[in-house]
């Protein structure tokens, strides 16, 4: 293979906020080797979320924690190198929990199975891990079964500029609503206005943001698409109207706090809730694997329309994925985050 070391992110304590290099540790190791039934997986791109730091604390979220000692988990794209598979052949580009890792094992023991992209690809690599992959199926999800928009409803997105929240404001322009974003700076904002067309944009930064977004959202708000949680959360559910729909996806403010001893607490309006007659849903991607197909088929569909603005930050280097982290969570990304790891060695 011509490379004798497995780069690879070890989980050695459980952090209490910002992620150190104590806790996640970077090193060398072989490269694993492979019997009947298993292939070798080469990392090529992968893909940073915030259910990695959830997964670093010892909450059961969609998975079981990561467990100390063990490989950091997360979601990639990579290239069969070496394969015992009948199914997976050397070059054939999969997805699957590759880990922050150089290299993965891809057998009956996956948490999630690694499945054989289609050759050629339906969109560039990143794609499959954003609009195409699990962030825009998350958004279709989110907006679709639970927030389900009608035209001239005014619709709510927070983290707006981020790989869901982006993808989830679009939708619902696209089913007839009007969509007001929250982000956190004003060049954030005016992306979310000018470049994937909400008609309105609020920096949570500012000191009368809470009275900005009143003014944005006059006759109050139907439908939420929370991935933030957290005071502007807070606020909006004392704006619902009579049959509002709540898409909880996330509660980004929060996940540092896990392992503090000063966990972040609000306050929920349930007393709105409940006035209000509202639903709120929460719910994960993975619970719904049936439907990635017709999800994806939507999101190609506005794709190809041109109705789909699709953004990313790249970050060269396996090297550089705890700091890249670590940034989501201070907003210094835009759209969704991947770490370029290595490029392909056959040409797809």
């Amino acid at each position: 293979m011509g490379q004798v070391a497995n780069r690879r992110y070890r989980l050695r304590h459980r952090p209490a906020g910002t992620v150190t290099p104590v806790d996640l540790e970077f090193g060398e190791e072989s490269v694993p080797s492979i019997g009947p039934g298993q292939a070798l997986i080469r990392t090529l791109w992968l893909s940073l979320d915030p259910a990695n730091r959830i997964w670093m604390s010892e909450i059961h979220y969609n998975m079981p924690p990561v467990p100390i000692g063990g490989i950091m988990r997360g979601f990639g794209i990579g290239e069969v190198v070496e394969s015992r598979r009948e199914d997976m052949r050397p070059g054939d580009l999969v997805s699957g929990i590759t880990g922050w890792a150089d290299y993965a094992v891809a057998d009956a023991t996956n948490l999630a199975p690694f499945t054989v992209l289609p050759s050629p690809l339906p969109g560039p690599p990143g794609s499959l891990l954003g609009a195409l992959g699990h962030t825009g199926i998350t958004a279709y999800l989110g907006v679709h079964d639970i927030g389900r928009p009608r035209p001239g409803e005014t619709m709510v997105v927070t983290a707006a500029a981020g790989a869901v929240g982006s993808v989830a404001g679009q939708i619902g322009k696209a089913r007839g609503a009007r969509v007001v974003g929250t982000a956190g700076a004003a060049s954030k904002c005016d992306h979310v206005v000018r470049g994937f067309g909400f008609e309105a944009c609020v920096n949570y930064r500012d000191a009368d943001w809470r009275d900005q977004l009143d003014a944005a959202t006059p006759d109050g708000v139907d439908v939420i698409f929370e991935n933030v949680g957290g005071q502007v959360f807070e606020h909006l559910l004392d704006r619902l109207n009579v049959g509002a729909r709540i898409a909880l996806c996330g509660l980004i403010s929060e996940y540092n706090s896990y392992g503090s001893p000063t966990p972040a607490q609000g306050r929920i309006g349930v007393d709105q809730i409940l006035m209000n007659r509202a639903e709120l849903r929460s719910f994960l991607v993975l619970d719904h694997i049936d439907r990635f197909p017709e999800a994806v088929d939507y999101l190609r569909g506005l794709l190809d329309a041109g109705t789909l603005v699709h953004d990313e930050t790249v970050v060269e280097g396996l090297e550089h994925a705890r700091e890249a982290l670590n940034q989501m969570f201070t907003g210094a990304n835009t759209g969704k985050l991947l770490i370029k790891v290595a490029e392909p060695t056959s040409v797809r």
